[in-house]
């Protein structure tokens, strides 16, 4: 939709970088230089991802918005229409594939009195940054990355800022994390001779049926590394957890995509007060302020709803049609049967770069070591498809789940 490529990522609030570290998130064929900083902000990655269209060459389209979308099933192709410059087009491919990440569409609440509240509201992915908001009260929906960031954004550009926390969340320092990655994506792993390509293959050659089980002891270990951290924040009345079985973020990131933080610093704001929290779940808004339902009352100029993002099969309903988004069903997740992740197990990630139920439509995103390990293996098997090579190591799973 963008005029250029990486406005996606420039149009996000200021300061969002990456919170994985640079050996984790090299693009396909072209990694990231060796001078480049461990955790890229924003505007580099909008400028790399804007240079590696040009590099590479990709028929790249911008300023394009996709209207709809509809198999012809006489023809066996979809027809896509689409605005290019102002100018609509249709265009008729064999496959059709929502790289559209793996978050899906933004979830905003809808709770009594928003249409009487006379500040600003915003979606987290609506916000502009911290600028404008200097000495403003503001109150943050949400309690993980991105509430986190926004709140600590907030307090450096002097705002007056409170986190509601409606649910637990997992924590894990910058620090913590990066041990966890450190014998396949690290500055040591790289001076080892462990190149992206061969951490991506060990990575993927753990299943993820066992892949909790690797996880549990290095989180009971940052547990005890880390307990005054988690005591800190704890005292301040912030809910932790460490997912359902305790196995720690990546996991929490493959069944649901959401429920954590990795910690840049935001917590240490929250438990020394300087960013205020409060627990319990929105009543209401009034005219001028968030009210819980315990009856705590909020002042506000501002409201940022970090209340995240639904199934990317969102997208299916809006651009082809609702029958098709719930005959594509649930996007991402294992089938583990944990909080947001309902069984049963599906053994991959739900409806990612693999045949769906729907022919000819496939699902793409992920985070950047995923999406660079990944679409190889989407790409194969379109390739495969157009040269008329029968590809039945992957078949179509049972949908149990529409959103």
């Amino acid at each position: 939709r963008h005029a250029r490529p990486g406005d996606q990522w420039r149009s996000r609030y200021k300061s969002l970088c990456l919170h994985d570290p640079v050996w984790y998130d090299h693009l396909p064929y072209l990694p990231f230089p060796e001078n480049w900083p461990v955790f890229a902000p924003k505007d580099k990655i909008g400028d790399w991802l804007e240079m590696y269209t040009k590099v590479m060459e990709l028929n790249y389209w911008s300023s394009t918005t996709v209207e709809s979308a509809s198999f012809d099933e006489a023809a066996g192709h979809w027809d896509v229409e689409v605005t290019r410059d102002g100018e609509r087009l249709t265009l008729h491919p064999t496959e059709l594939v929502f790289a559209t990440g793996m978050s899906g569409k933004a979830r905003l609440p809808q709770f009594p009195g928003m249409d009487r509240f006379r500040g600003e509201q915003q979606h987290s992915s609506a916000h502009p940054g911290p600028e404008a908001y200097r000495d403003k009260k503001v109150v943050v929906v949400g309690s993980n990355n991105s509430a986190h960031d926004i709140c600590a954004a907030l307090w450096e550009n002097g705002a007056d800022v409170t986190m509601v926390q409606r649910s637990s969340t997992h924590i894990v320092t910058s620090r913590s994390l990066l041990g966890t990655m450190e014998g396949l994506y690290s500055e040591s792993a790289a001076a080892a001779g462990v190149t992206t390509h061969q951490a991506d293959l060990t990575f993927a050659s753990l299943p993820y049926r066992i892949m909790g089980e690797f996880q549990k002891p290095l989180y009971d270990q940052i547990r005890i590394d880390d307990a005054d951290f988690y005591a800190r924040l704890e005292a301040v009345g912030f809910q932790l957890d460490f997912g359902d079985d305790d196995s720690g973020l990546f996991l929490k990131y493959l069944r649901r995509g959401s429920g954590y933080y990795i910690d840049v610093g935001a917590s240490e704001l929250i438990a020394d007060g300087s960013v205020k929290l409060v627990n319990g779940q929105v009543r209401e808004l009034t005219e001028d302020a968030v009210v819980l339902e315990d009856g705590t009352t909020l002042p506000a100029d501002l409201v940022v709803y970090a209340t995240g993002y639904d199934s990317m099969n969102g997208w299916v309903a809006d651009l082809i049609d609702q029958e098709t988004a719930d005959r594509l069903g649930k996007v991402w997740g294992l089938g583990s049967d944990t909080t947001k992740d309902p069984g049963p197990w599906e053994g991959e990630q739900r409806n990612m770069w693999k045949p769906t139920a729907v022919p000819h439509l496939w699902m793409h995103g992920g985070n950047l070591h995923q999406s660079r390990h990944y679409s190889l293996y989407l790409a194969l098997q379109l390739k495969a498809r157009y040269e008329g090579i029968p590809t039945p190591v992957s078949e179509p799973a049972a949908v149990h789940h529409t959103s």
